[in-house]
């Protein structure tokens, strides 16, 4: 008794704080509503020391009430009736590729469930041009792409023969790719995202690097937008969460994610135990965002309204993603019985609503009024990024061919009564007897619809997406600017990165270019000695710099600025990375040839951001990778994590990277000066990857004579002749990066001991020699009744006499991958294996690639080839110093 008179006198006592807490609300608004709460949370904690519960998350309910709602500004009808036409072509397009070609593939699902997402953003929001001259950059959910495509299609802007050739790129006539891909698809899209989690941290990145452009003055600060469209399946990729802070740090209220939670990844639920919009809404809460739920639809609202006890939302949140998917597919029946059933007062909150009714309640993502409240919420928003996350459907509109099923992202194919449903439940004017075929559909251009949609686009600042090139060609670069590296260094030891960093800094004085240069640096600027470039440019920070640096009174201190040219990225390559593609695509986005040099850690450069760099070679970047304390053997005492060996094995892989491992310091200005002129002044989508390292060697004059540079460029010049003109014994030795010095040691020792004389050839570029190779063998196959092409290295070497050894601090891949244009078999020396932590000379030997070693090697040639005998190699092996029982380095 006692008990029940407790309960009901808390009931009485909360129901005045509820009454006197909606005065307020109605006298003083939400703000004076919410001061007033937290006075009475500071009051309980100070005078009772009352612990409210912490909790990241709201109420599972909308973020913005449908009293806040602003008036919808289009015509729903009309916008309803485009999507429809939308969906059905997409829809339409993966049917018919199925039906042409099986097993093609594509994806129904993912726009069915975001259609309305999209559709508002396109109608309202997406700015090709903004009021003050600026655009909206869009990153559209890769698995999307069928409805961004039937959208342009509806448009004008791409043929129905297109449309037919979706997945068929190299049908006649062209078709669509699969996904976005600049490089595909030039002049439309703009960013590939369907490597799940790249489209999150570019847009970060993106957004950031728009500020920074503004601050340094590069661009004019208006109000452009950065959207990224993501499904809530790819937040688990750590790239989509791996840098938000740094989005709320920097203040990028530029920035909007929009979240597509259907619930459901390719193999089933999301969180099927959890929820997925709770669970980021803690995580972007908890890293600074503004988070905008948006769950239900406006079917929902009078519900919400009346639920004055929170029995509803208390119900609403109860329930794990799973069960909700498990609702989507049940009749309305079983949604009454599961989800209200379990208490009688909210079975009559929906006494007066039919099964049928019940069934169609409607999400949040799905209504067009609540979506275009998040978003004029997201845009007006101030002072920090925002996330949007909206409940879908996936396959939403399908049926039973697949709507919220686990198998429908599977789901490339409708039967005659699946189109039937799905063109009827959408109102599309093709008649049954046409519907086998799925055919594509697109009213008259005078129509209402095509007018309205073109209508809203010219609003809007143009279509989207569009791919142009904004930017003009730059100048030349001055000759002088690289004079003084063609001379060497008189003998004094410099290490190629001090080389490059020297280049930089006069680069950075330019007084045309310098300002377009962007140094980016993962938190190494000291080990690569740039420490100097702090005080010359400056270190970008959105605040400038509100401490005393503790290096204040040093010559070189840490010096952040506004204007700072510097991007510090701190411990992060693929932060690093995205900032690399940002400015190395300026030219396109923003009309600006800003030029990045991001210079790294070799081994963590292609091995740990390989994909990033494989997007950015699809979105056609310019700039230069530089992989510093580049070589297995080269950075000593740092081990096996450190030591890279193959990144220039990697590189092969990528089609219009061009990769150079200089060994001097003028191969690196002719390749850095030609690098600059064919990005930026011929305008070619290529970019560069050169490894520089941190062993200082003297650096020699550059040799005379144009087929030096001409060399330096296409990969193999002759460095070094024997004197030796008249020697019985002869020899090729290959050399690049620091090796190349153990090359010149193993010559001198060859001629000296051995009578051997050795021309010594510089290898700048196995990746230029090796696609030059290839590109010979291909014509001449396709052209047999033509004079035959000889690849640059085999034109170089026809007249060279002797055996042929290359020696690399990369694996022994690297110099193989030519050895069938070479005249004679080339021995291959390398360092296949894991690294160790030792110094230069015992790495050098562990993986025999130190001189000795080639001097060994080149003795076997001549020996295989019975120019001299067995016994001179078990004397010189002796004499050499070099262990026959020594480890295999590829294998321990």
């Amino acid at each position: 008794m006692a008990e029940t008179q407790t309960n009901g006198l808390e009931v009485l006592e909360t129901r005045e704080w509820l009454d006197s807490l909606d005065y307020v609300l109605a006298e003083g608004g939400p703000e004076r509503a919410g001061r007033l709460l937290q006075q009475l949370s500071l009051h309980a904690k100070r005078a009772a020391g009352v612990n409210l519960p912490f909790t990241a998350t709201t109420p599972y309910q909308n973020t913005i009430a449908a009293v806040q709602q602003p008036p919808f500004p289009g015509s729903q009808e009309m916008e309803r009736r485009i999507k429809s036409l939308v969906r059905w072509n997409a829809l339409a397009m993966v049917v018919r590729a199925n039906k042409m070609q099986e097993g093609i593939g594509g994806h129904i699902s993912t726009f069915a469930s975001a259609a309305t997402l999209y559709e508002v953003a396109f109608n309202h929001f997406l700015r090709a041009q903004t009021e003050t001259g600026d655009r909206d950059l869009v990153y559209f959910q890769g698995h999307a792409a069928p409805g961004i495509y039937a959208r342009a299609y509806l448009e004008g802007r791409i043929p129905k023969q297109k449309l037919e050739n979706f997945r068929r790129e190299l049908m006649p006539g062209g078709g669509l790719s699969s996904y976005p891909h600049p490089w595909l698809m030039p002049d439309f899209w703009e960013f590939p995202t369907v490597s799940m989690g790249l489209g999150p941290i570019q847009a970060i990145y993106q957004a950031r690097f728009i500020r920074y452009l503004e601050n340094r003055g590069l661009k004019l600060s208006t109000d452009g937008k950065v959207w990224a469209f993501l499904g809530d399946g790819e937040m688990d990729e750590p790239e989509s969460l791996g840098s938000i802070t740094l989005a709320s740090r920097e203040r990028l209220d530029n920035l909007i994610f929009v979240v597509n939670c259907n619930l459901q990844r390719l193999d089933g639920p999301v969180r099927g135990n959890g929820k997925i919009i709770q669970e980021l809404e803690a995580i972007f809460r908890g890293a600074g965002w503004n988070v905008i739920k948006v769950i239900w639809g406006g079917d929902w609202d009078s519900l919400i309204r009346n639920d004055r006890d929170g029995l509803l939302v208390k119900r609403m949140g109860e329930i794990a993603d799973g069960q909700y998917q498990k609702y989507f597919v049940e009749s309305g029946a079983y949604f009454r019985q599961n989800f209200f059933g379990t208490d009688p007062r909210l079975l009559k909150m929906v006494d007066h609503l039919s099964d049928e009714q019940l069934a169609r309640m409607r999400l949040g993502g799905h209504d067009p009024i609540k979506v275009h409240a998040a978003y004029k919420a997201a845009v007006e928003n101030v002072g920090s990024p925002t996330i949007i996350l909206a409940k879908t459907i996936k396959g939403y509109g399908l049926g039973e061919a697949g709507e919220g099923k686990n198998i429908t992202h599977q789901q490339k194919k409708l039967n005659d009564d699946e189109l039937q449903m799905f063109r009827s439940r959408f109102g599309i004017p093709i008649p049954d007897a046409e519907l086998h075929d799925a055919p594509f559909y697109r009213p008259a251009d005078d129509s209402a619809e095509i007018t309205y949609m073109k209508e809203r686009r010219k609003q809007l600042g143009g279509y989207l997406p569009e791919r142009k090139v904004r930017a003009k060609p730059v100048s030349p670069v001055s000759e002088s600017h690289f004079e003084e590296f063609y001379k060497g260094t008189e003998g004094r030891d410099v290490a190629t990165t001090m080389v490059f960093v020297r280049l930089l800094g006069k680069l950075l004085r330019d007084p045309e270019i310098g300002k377009l240069i962007v140094p980016i640096i993962p938190d190494e600027a000291r080990t690569f000695g740039m420490e100097a470039l702090f005080r010359q440019v400056g270190i970008y920070s959105s605040v400038g710099q509100l401490y005393e640096p503790v290096d204040m009174d040093t010559l070189l201190y840490y010096k952040e600025a506004k204007n700072g040219q510097i991007l510090e990225e701190g411990i992060t390559e693929a932060g690093s990375m995205c900032s690399f593609i940002a400015a190395g695509t300026a030219y396109a986005n923003h009309g600006i040839n800003t030029i990045p040099f991001f210079i790294y850690y070799s081994m963590f450069g292609f091995q740990r951001i390989g994909d990033l760099i494989w997007a950015a070679a699809d979105m056609r970047t310019r700039g230069f990778l530089i992989g510093g304390t580049a070589g297995r053997t080269t950075l000593a005492g740092e081990g096996l994590q450190h030591q890279d060996g193959h990144s220039h094995v990697l590189a092969l892989s990528v089609p219009n990277l061009l990769a150079y491992d200089p060994a001097f310091a003028y191969e690196i200005a002719v390749i850095i000066q030609d690098g600059i002129k064919r990005m930026y002044v011929d305008q070619e989508s290529i970019f560069y990857y050169l490894t520089v390292t941190n062993e200082p060697l003297p650096m020699p004059e550059m040799p005379h004579g144009s087929e030096v540079r001409d060399g330096i460029l296409k990969g193999l010049y002759r460095f070094k002749a024997s004197a030796k003109k008249d020697a019985k014994l002869r020899a090729q030795l290959f050399g690049s990066g620091t090796i190349m010095f153990e090359v010149l040691k193993a010559q001198q020792i060859l001629e000296e001991k051995y009578g051997v004389a050795a021309d010594v050839w510089s290898v700048t570029s196995y990746k230029r020699l090796y696609r030059d190779g290839n590109d010979c063998e291909r014509w001449n196959m396709l052209h047999p009744g033509e004079a035959a092409r000889l690849p640059f290295v085999a034109q170089c070497l026809k007249d060279a006499p002797g055996v042929f050894v290359a020696a690399s601090d990369y694996m022994k891949v690297l110099p193989e991958s030519i050895a069938q244009w070479v005249p004679r078999p080339l021995t291959a020396l390398g360092t296949d294996g894991f690294g160790r932590s030792e110094n230069r000379a015992s790495l050098r030997d562990f993986f025999e690639v130190d001189a000795k070693h080639i001097v060994l090697a080149t003795l076997t040639a001549l020996a295989r080839d019975k120019q001299i005998s067995p016994d001179i190699l078990q004397k010189a092996i002796k004499d050499l110093g070099i262990n026959p029982e020594k480890l295999n380095p590829a294998l321990s």
